[in-house]
């Protein structure tokens, strides 16, 4: 792309290894507090319920001080302690725990998640699982994950049609009426369509295990990572008209471009776009 970050071979392994150092120095954070009965929560939202714990601040602080160290001039965009200047052209987007709803209940499915990423989207992500010790990473020359199974190439499958595809979110009011009505338009198309895997059901995209995930109201600090991954696999991430997904908001994630395009076309014609 026109304009992306250029980086040397020794600045990608540079990137790289800091994105492991952040993903294990925010691992013993999270699980030290995972499944623990006198877990801290607040909740950010005075008209819902969006948790934060103790767990969520320590591992992003975790994750600062590695790039700090490792990483000064960089900038950082982090869920719980928001934006920090730098001065590479690079920015860190850190989610502590992507799932905090989960994380509270003792699911296994949230997620930390680390990308580099420059004024034009991710370069490299990490989709780090402490409980089961899976980690994906994608981006500069990588598509890999690795786990009680060993390492795992990533590559997403070549599921042609709705009708035959595995689908996720993780609410299952997804987000306005309008937008709920049109993710269950492309819903009762699909073969089978599960709820409630955050970040881990982009893992299972980029592992593929399954064909699509289509989201609403999300922030970058969601997506940059699972952006990375997914395209290192060989799938696509755009919102729902097809452009850009970098700034979160409604997204798709698909396992190939004939999937990506009957499912937004089935978004467009359900939001009347």
């Amino acid at each position: 792309m026109p304009g992306r970050h250029s980086l040397s071979e020794d600045d990608s392994a540079a990137v790289i290894a800091a994105a492991r150092a952040c993903a294990e120095a925010a691992r013993p954070q999270t699980l030290r507090h995972f499944r623990r009965t006198a877990l801290t929560t607040e909740n950010k939202d005075g008209q819902g319920f969006d948790p934060v714990t103790e767990a969520d601040r320590a591992a992003e602080l975790a994750m600062r001080d590695v790039l700090a160290r490792l990483r000064p001039d960089d900038a950082i965009l982090g869920e719980e302690y928001g934006r920090s200047s730098g001065s590479s052209g690079l920015t860190w987007v850190l989610d502590p725990i992507d799932g905090t709803r989960g994380f509270i209940s003792g699911t296994p499915t949230w997620g930390v998640l680390i990308a580099a990423s420059d004024a034009h989207g991710p370069l490299f992500g990490i989709i780090d699982q402490p409980f089961i010790g899976e980690r994906f990473e994608g981006g500069l020359g990588l598509a890999r994950s690795e786990g009680p199974g060993g390492e795992i190439p990533l590559g997403t499958r070549p599921t042609r049609t709705l009708a035959e595809a595995t689908l996720f979110t993780t609410f299952p009011e997804v987000g306005s009426e309008a937008e709920a009505r049109a993710f269950m338009a492309v819903a009762n198309r699909a073969r089978l369509t599960r709820y409630g895997m955050d970040c881990y059901a982009y893992a299972l995209l980029a592992l593929g295990q399954v064909d699509l995930v289509i989201e609403a109201g999300l922030q970058p600090y969601d997506i940059h990572a699972p952006i990375a991954v997914v395209e290192a696999a060989g799938g696509l991430v755009t919102d729902w008209t097809g452009g850009p997904a970098v700034d979160g908001g409604r997204v798709i994630a698909a396992a190939n471009p004939t999937l990506h395009a009957e499912a937004l076309a089935v978004l467009g014609e359900a939001l009347g776009d």
